[in-house]
């Protein structure tokens, strides 16, 4: 039985992180993109990085932040792991020796988000999001799964409009190394429903044990 990886993703609350630890995820991902209603504080971060055993990564989510503030997320929050949503190049991304995803926009043309793969050798992995260029991720923006290829070099998550009623969907339709979930497992942009939170990976785990034939 193959299994997809969860990420959780903005989280904000010590309580939303134990759980999210307790329900054995293997990513939570912590925001730190300026315009984003989810993005924490180095104090609040490190706090929460803190609630989070070594058996669970944690990545650190930046959109066009300066070298001085990656510097301070890495010194003060120690994350696994980084993933860029913005414009950043390969260069700028690897610059700072430590694994990272790169986010790519859905919304618009699939054939022109796919192309940019090729531009980010140093990429770990790839997140695909339904948001157009340029947007915040966390949109709750589905595109369509369909798109995606049956075979990528990289590992990549599926990201945009996932919740507990459509995931089973998304991993058997687009067969997915990981999926990452932020508000599909809200009651409000940062603040992470419990029953949600469980009936998410309660839904990731039945479509890994009932595999398409």
């Amino acid at each position: 039985m193959s299994r997809t990886r969860i990420k959780f993703c903005g989280l904000t609350r010590a309580e939303d992180v134990r759980l999210a630890v307790e329900l054995g995820v293997d990513y939570i991902g912590l925001v730190f993109a300026p315009h984003s209603p989810r993005r924490l504080l180095l104090g609040q971060a490190r706090m929460l990085r803190e609630l989070v055993p070594e058996e669970i990564a944690v990545v650190a989510l930046a959109m066009d932040n300066n070298s001085g503030e990656i510097e301070g997320i890495l010194e003060n929050v120690q994350p696994d792991l980084l993933q860029f949503h913005g414009a950043e190049d390969d260069d700028f991304c690897a610059s700072f020796g430590k694994p990272f995803f790169k986010a790519i926009a859905m919304g618009g043309e699939a054939e022109s988000a796919f192309s940019r793969l090729a531009q980010f050798p140093s990429a770990a992995g790839f997140l695909f999001d339904g948001h157009a260029a340029g947007e915040q991720g966390g949109s709750g923006r589905r595109f369509d799964w369909r798109q995606m290829p049956q075979a990528l070099e990289k590992p990549f998550l599926l990201a945009g409009g996932l919740s507990a009623a459509n995931v089973g969907v998304a991993i058997r339709t687009a067969r997915p190394w990981g999926v990452d979930v932020s508000s599909g497992i809200e009651s409000s942009p940062g603040v992470k429903d419990p029953e949600t939170m469980r009936s998410f990976v309660e839904a990731v785990r039945r479509a890994d044990a009932n595999p398409p034939a």
